[in-house]
């Protein structure tokens, strides 16, 4: 926050690591940072799945960020063109989830996409899942903070990602309150499926 400060003066900056002020929300633009998402993660030596989460928002929309992933030596950035993604045509669905019990929202696309899940850390390390085409979706209803989803929602809208609320609305950072209920990041072609299942529900 202080490095930022020093670069982006008038830009107020959301951290899950600082103190809130109010006045971000006067501000058209907002850094929103996550300094390490997969605490627990990172707390285990061999695990790489954790993540380090610089976004911006303008005006309510994630428009540009960063999620580094230091234990693979690799950062993810609007900025530069990302590496080839994985193919998908010759394996079956995938499904990133959380290490705990399935939602019922993953449960029921899981079983209309016949798709395998696919357990890891991180949120930013799952939603950069389905941009390298590690997985294909990555559906959360679990809530979390605007730092967690900031960064990696930039960066898979702009890979071409679908990316929205469960409900198929926008979403929208630097809220009075950064609790985000939930979100979703999609393959594109996978997306009208997944949503007549999360329309069902």
């Amino acid at each position: 926050m202080e490095e930022l400060q020093k670069a982006r003066p008038d830009d107020p900056v959301l951290s899950e690591e600082g103190t809130d002020d109010a006045s971000r929300l006067d501000s058209e633009r907002v850094w929103i940072i996550d300094p390490l998402d997969g605490t627990q993660e990172f707390s285990e030596p061999e695990r790489m799945d954790w993540a380090v989460h610089v976004g911006l928002a303008v005006n309510g929309q994630a428009v540009c960020g960063a999620v580094a992933l230091p234990a693979l030596e690799v950062v993810f950035s609007t900025a530069e063109e990302l590496p080839e993604a994985e193919s998908y045509y010759d394996r079956e669905t995938r499904i990133a989830v959380s290490r705990t019990r399935p939602s019922r929202e993953v449960a029921a696309v899981a079983t209309a996409l016949q798709a395998s899940l696919v357990p890891m850390g991180s949120a930013g390390v799952k939603a950069i899942s389905v941009v390298r085409g590690v997985t294909d979706v990555y559906v959360h209803s679990g809530g979390q903070y605007e730092w967690d989803s900031c960064a990696p929602a930039a960066i898979a809208a702009a890979e071409g990602c679908v990316v929205c609320r469960l409900d198929g609305t926008e979403l929208r950072y630097n809220q009075p309150d950064p609790w985000l209920p939930d979100w979703l990041v999609c393959r594109r072609d996978l997306y009208p499926q997944v949503r007549k299942v999360l329309d069902s529900l």
